[in-house]
């Protein structure tokens, strides 16, 4: 069967044309999947961590996947990143090192921490901070994985990737996982029926925490959130069929059409920020 990809963006609209095609295939077994891009002039790299979740989803149902048509501009970036290495393509080397690597993670999987310090934090184009800074905003950017193991009890794994673009001097970093999402979680555990954007907006408050025996939760975002306010970079989750976005110190909230089948985090730094930061007492 062969379903067509549009043009993938850090929005709703393209959160959503993923989500829909998770609609489309999630009954699917033993079969052969063709993903045209022929329309996908433009892909964000980051967001291989959510397309990538949706195909090994297909391909643990034993379907093969195939993309064709693919841009060769689009091509370039997703085989430098190592995306397209997994299905059928090569790896070519990122002569000016602006990818951060597609990776799947376990569980269990000890290289994570390393991940995020290696191939995220300690990227020279992070705004200057002090080591303690730095060092917190490793642990928020880490406890989003943590969140994507504990909250979503995902048997798939975790999936991320990333990427800086120079000329829009952004640095994005998303991850996600196939679990049972946001708003089912709150369900299970807190006994709410909250809509799904409802639902990431009481994660992504103060404290808040789904784990059982009063382990300190929520999402991780408090301190990164505050960084990203001051560093007008942005924050995007996505989640069942819910959309929350923290940008220009506001928070948007909006339904998708289609419910993605997990929970999807991407992060966004402004690296035309010439400030340098450090850490208050409180």
């Amino acid at each position: 069967m062969r379903f067509h990809l549009p043009e993938i963006h850090r929005d709703p609209a393209s959160f959503d044309a993923l989500a829909h095609l998770h609609a489309q295939t999630k009954e699917l077994i033993f079969d052969h999947i063709e993903i045209d891009m022929e329309a996908t002039l433009w892909f964000e790299a980051d967001m291989c961590a959510a397309f990538g979740a949706i195909l090994y989803d297909l391909e643990k149902r034993l379907n093969t996947v195939s993309l064709i048509h693919i841009h060769p501009s689009v091509e370039e970036i997703l085989s430098k990143n190592g995306f397209l290495s997994r299905y059928g393509g090569v790896e070519i080397p990122d002569q000016w090192g602006t990818t951060i690597s597609y990776q799947r993670f376990d569980k269990n999987d000890r290289y994570i921490v390393r991940y995020v310090e290696n191939e995220f934090m300690h990227r020279p184009e992070i705004p200057k901070m002090s080591p303690e800074l730095l060092k917190k905003l490793s642990e928020s950017v880490s406890e989003i994985f943590e969140n994507a193991i504990w909250h979503s009890h995902t048997r798939l794994g975790i999936f991320s990737c990333g990427q800086f673009f120079p000329t829009k001097e952004r640095l994005d970093f998303t991850v996600a996982d196939l679990g049972i999402g946001i708003r089912q979680n709150i369900k299970d555990f807190m006994g709410l029926d909250l809509s799904p954007e409802k639902a990431i907006v009481w994660a992504t408050e103060g404290n808040t925490t789904t784990r059982a025996g009063n382990v300190p939760g929520g999402l991780g975002l408090k301190l990164l959130g505050e960084f990203i306010d001051l560093n007008q970079g942005s924050i995007k989750i996505v989640s069942d069929a819910g959309y929350w976005q923290r940008e220009n110190r506001e928070i948007f909230t909006v339904p998708l059409n289609h419910q993605f089948p997990g929970t999807v985090v991407s992060v966004e730094i402004n690296t035309a920020d010439m400030s340098a930061y450090r850490l208050v007492p409180d």
